[in-house]
């Protein structure tokens, strides 16, 4: 059992650690880290569980802040390996296979229906496949527990030449298996970093040791892992509730930062994310956003406005305020549930 203690947003936010025992993957052991918003507002439609992407961890205070305000307790897992789960000895965000994660996602789940019976999943870039994939297996066990799914910019394929996608994808899988912690080529391409991070042209401030400019090296096991739940997706998943997708309208890749990657995603082809949005399974929304990057709630206005927009209209229908919220409206700060 663990305890909340304060985390590193500061005011209004708190920490948890999830200890999951022994990498898989023979990088020691492994824990996750579990965010809450103590928002005074009370959660009176349930809860919402963010999952980041690659090189990336929760510090999105705004979305946070804006679910709040909507009557929903926020809660943000940042996975083994990543951001506040980094521990010496680990390779950031490195796992050979994505089913691993289904342990962390399932006991943040598990903690925070004790108090909330409606769970709406909210995920960004990578998170966007990790989550449909767990959710599949979730229906497959009977498991049920969450009301609905955002992916914002979800990664559905490999971006890149089609040759990439068949021949290279190939060579993924057979090295990767063979010898998954050798790199790609080093990526020195920094634009979109450039675009959010405050101490160069963007609006955002974060820990760039947990989120650098250029990235973490993409490693083949890892990639492996993930081109293994690309295919599975596009044989067609269920996640078993209705789902939003948020992209931007276009695309715009770059080495090195240029103004034209503020107002469009420069990580992800946004046209891929449409031509799989559909293999979800159930109803699912697809929204283009003009301008917005590819993290939509890291977008300047009037993007942003918008992707809040479409995220609080997609919410009104699929959980209403006369939803149940679960075992009363206390917020975070007053409630007496455990880390577990």
């Amino acid at each position: 059992m663990g305890n909340w203690v304060p985390d590193i947003l500061g005011d209004g936010y708190e920490q948890c650690t999830l200890e999951l025992g022994p990498d898989p993957d023979g990088e020691g052991d492994v824990v996750a880290t579990l965010v809450r918003h103590t928002s005074a507002t009370p959660s009176t439609r349930g809860a919402v569980l963010y999952v980041h992407g690659y090189t990336d961890y929760f510090f999105q205070t705004g979305l946070a802040e804006h679910l709040a305000a909507q009557g929903l307790a926020f809660f943000a897992l940042d996975l083994r390996k990543c951001g506040r789960s980094i521990r010496p000895g680990h390779t950031p965000h490195y796992t050979t296979d994505l089913v691993q994660y289904d342990q962390e996602l399932d006991r943040a789940l598990s903690i925070i229906r004790a108090e909330h019976a409606s769970v709406v999943v909210v995920a960004h870039s990578t998170g966007g496949i990790i989550t449909p994939l767990w959710l599949d297996r979730r229906r497959d066990r009977g498991q049920t527990g969450v009301q609905g799914l955002v992916l914002n910019s979800p990664w559905f394929d490999l971006q890149g030449p089609p040759y990439y996608r068949h021949v290279g994808t190939l060579g993924i899988d057979l090295v990767g298996r063979l010898d998954g912690m050798r790199l790609l080529n080093k990526d020195e391409a920094d634009a979109y970093g450039v675009s959010l991070h405050a101490s160069r042209e963007g609006e955002w401030d974060y820990d760039l040791e947990w989120k650098p400019l250029n990235g973490f090296p993409v490693r083949l096991g890892w990639l492996r892992a993930v081109r293994r739940g690309h295919a599975q997706l596009h044989r067609g998943l269920d996640v078993g509730c209705p789902s939003l997708v948020l992209r931007s309208v276009r695309t715009r890749f770059a080495t090195h930062y240029t103004p034209e990657v503020d107002t469009a995603d420069a990580v992800l082809d946004v046209r891929q994310i449409a031509r799989w949005a559909g293999c979800l399974g159930g109803r699912t929304s697809v929204v283009p956003l003009d301008g917005a990057r590819h993290d939509v709630f890291l977008s300047q206005e009037p993007a942003l406005t918008a992707a809040y927009a479409e995220l609080t209209a997609w919410l009104d229908a699929t959980v209403p305020a006369s939803a149940p919220g679960g075992h009363g409206a206390q917020s975070p700060s007053s409630s007496p549930s455990s880390c577990r």
